[in-house]
């Protein structure tokens, strides 16, 4: 059942920060990329900035856990990284500007935090 619960968790929050990323003049370009190498929760095109942008999707109901990015560790980010490298180079994006955001989304407040260049890579 928490399966469930966290995953339906996540979904609500992975809507909502589309919507705010519309409002925000990013196009969403595709959601849950999955590959052998891990998952990719949104890539979206930052229109202002031309980048490409990777975004981790981290919801909670509550605080009593902690900030959710913190959630994001190296583990998680070179997940994230080997995705995007393959994902890069399906969509020939090499000469592309991107960027790994990570966004905190707190359900019982309605509140998003945006974590622009939350880490870095030279993929």
């Amino acid at each position: 059942m928490r399966n469930f619960h966290n995953k339906y968790t996540g979904n609500m929050g992975e809507d909502e920060v589309c919507k705010y990323l519309i409002k925000n003049n990013y196009n969403i370009l595709q959601r849950n990329f999955l590959c052998k190498s891990g998952e990719i929760d949104i890539i979206a095109l930052d229109i202002d900035r031309n980048e490409y942008v990777f975004i981790e999707v981290k919801t909670r109901l509550s605080k009593k856990c902690g900030r959710p990015a913190e959630a994001v560790d190296i583990n998680k980010r070179k997940h994230i990284i080997n995705a995007t490298r393959y994902y890069i180079y399906i969509n020939k994006l090499e000469k592309r500007d991107i960027r790994f955001d990570v966004i905190e989304v707190y359900l019982y407040k309605r509140i998003i935090n945006h974590i622009k260049n939350a880490f870095y890579t030279s993929y």
